[in-house]
């Protein structure tokens, strides 16, 4: 097999892995064999994903360039073809060329990177805001403009009903109104941990005594949305999971005045005073 073979070879493999990555990522969760990320949910996870795949298209035509040079210098100036090396030790072109080429590769990846992080960093253009607490294994919600509190536990796995996902599913989810934009608040009340929600693009670590900021744009439609702490927080770290519930705006009204009452709580922050504290 020639060279050109061989490289047709490898990129029609990365192709596959490529087309089956896309083609298993079909909601919100994790999937049986999926590859490639969770399908994007908001502008944030659309662009984070956008610019994953641009990423994803320069690091391989990089590594196959780099495997196709080392295949040609190993094949071309092999001892027994190339008995007499040659003694050149300087080569002004190449120099200039390794130097100034990752420049413009890094100059091409900064550019949409600077972009997506100050995008993400816009939290004052949100509708509502919600507290976020990460605690030894569990979360607590709250919502400082509707004053109510509540805690989020896992599912137990003897628990479990119909349609619910062992080790994600939890008995009391977010719920937020979908084609929102929602600014969140997380802190903790002992060690650290993250609030990492892969479909919508957030990560924030939960830190004692910080509160740390975020945003979301929740798009429209009725649909639930799973992440997990990803930071090692002790024994039960695999066991706090979160779940985020998108329901219409007739639909959330609807949950609202229902968790005013089972959820009410007179000991909520206003959100001025958790926004002044979190600047």
């Amino acid at each position: 097999m020639n060279l050109r073979s061989l490289l047709s070879a490898a990129m029609t493999v990365m192709m596959a892995f490529g087309v089956l990555g896309v083609s298993t990522a079909f909601g919100a969760e994790p999937q049986p064999w999926q590859l490639g990320l969770q399908e994007p949910a908001g502008s944030i996870a659309e662009r984070a994903t956008s610019l994953h795949n641009m990423l994803l298209v320069i690091i391989t035509v990089i590594s196959l360039f780099v495997l196709g040079l080392l295949i040609y210098v190993c094949v071309r100036f092999r001892a027994s073809a190339n008995p007499n090396p040659s003694r050149t030790s300087h080569n002004t072109i190449i120099e200039i060329l390794w130097t100034v080429v990752p420049v413009l590769i890094l100059v091409v990846i900064a550019v949409p990177s600077f972009q997506l992080l100050y995008y993400m960093d816009k939290t004052k253009d949100t509708e509502m805001v919600i507290k976020v607490t990460g605690n030894q294994w569990y979360w607590n919600y709250e919502y400082p403009d509707e004053a109510i509190a509540f805690d989020s536990y896992l599912v137990a796995e003897e628990d479990l009903q119909e349609g619910q996902i062992r080790l994600l599913s939890v008995d009391n989810p977010m719920v937020v109104p979908a084609g929102t934009r929602i600014k969140l608040l997380v802190t903790g009340n002992d060690v650290m941990h993250s609030f990492f929600v892969p479909s919508l693009a957030v990560q924030i670590y939960s830190i004692a005594g910080r509160i740390n900021e975020a945003w979301i744009d929740v798009p429209e439609g009725t649909h639930t949305y799973y992440g997990q702490c990803n930071q090692i927080c002790g024994v039960n770290h695999a066991y706090m999971p979160i779940v985020i519930k998108a329901l219409n705006r007739e639909d959330y009204a609807n949950w609202l005045v229902k968790a005013k009452e089972e959820f009410a709580s007179a000991e909520i922050l206003p959100t001025s005073t958790l926004l002044a504290s979190a600047n």
